[in-house]
């Protein structure tokens, strides 16, 4: 059984058969939204997608107390490497094994937060669902492509605006993902990416017919 625990933001928690296994962009501390800190979560690996504070977040605070392995782009995790963290350096394009399934690192049209670096996204297959993280992008024509090369089943998408695609770019995202299933993340944490998930959803299903979870911080979903 595969389970997602949203905190908020972009920070979630993949767990199987009960047991953390997968955090991703970590914001705890300093989120607005309260639901997770860093000296609680446990883990085994973290998906980070760029060096932005609200997407590293407590990454490497929570990989040196859990042994976590962080999985970035070459720059975060040398970065996060230096900084006493245990990290997996991977790049765009680039698609490797780890127990729990395989990850690709997907492009991602946002800044890095690091000199040199590239913002990110993933596609996971955790423990057998694919699942695509699109961190901080806007929408892409390869969003197409990226369905093209995998079967995605769900898709967490940002729909904040003005940081990332709005809510009416993300609906065209997820039809050109051909995702099966999508949820919202990156809205309301403060004022100026305020926007309304349900009325997301209402456009995606009646426009796309691909169902959408309001999944609210603090919430758990079964996948």
């Amino acid at each position: 059984m595969i389970q997602l625990d949203y905190y908020g933001h972009s920070a979630f928690l993949l767990k199987y058969n009960g047991k953390p296994s997968l955090l991703v962009d970590p914001f705890l501390n300093e989120n607005p939204w309260q639901k997770m800190t860093a000296d609680k979560v446990e883990c085994e690996y973290i998906l980070v997608s760029h060096g932005h504070g609200d997407h590293l977040g407590d990454a490497i605070e929570i990989s040196k107390r859990t042994g976590a392995t962080i999985i970035s782009t070459a720059e975060v995790a040398n970065h996060c490497g230096e900084n006493g963290a245990t990290a997996h350096a991977m790049h765009i394009g680039g698609k490797i094994d780890f127990p729990f399934g395989w990850v690709r690192v997907t492009q991602a049209f946002h800044g890095s937060g690091l000199p040199g670096g590239h913002a990110c996204g993933f596609i996971v297959n955790f423990h057998g669902k694919t699942i695509y993280y699109a961190g901080d992008t806007g929408i892409f024509g390869d969003m197409k492509l990226l369905g093209e090369l995998e079967a995605i089943e769900l898709s967490l998408l940002p729909i904040g605006n003005n940081f990332t695609m709005g809510p009416e770019d993300a609906a065209l995202a997820a039809k050109m993902l051909n995702t099966q299933r999508v949820i919202p993340v990156h809205y309301k944490t403060w004022p100026i990416i305020d926007q309304d998930p349900d009325k997301f959803k209402k456009d995606v299903e009646s426009r796309h017919n691909i169902p959408v979870d309001v999944v609210l911080p603090g919430e758990s979903i079964q996948l």
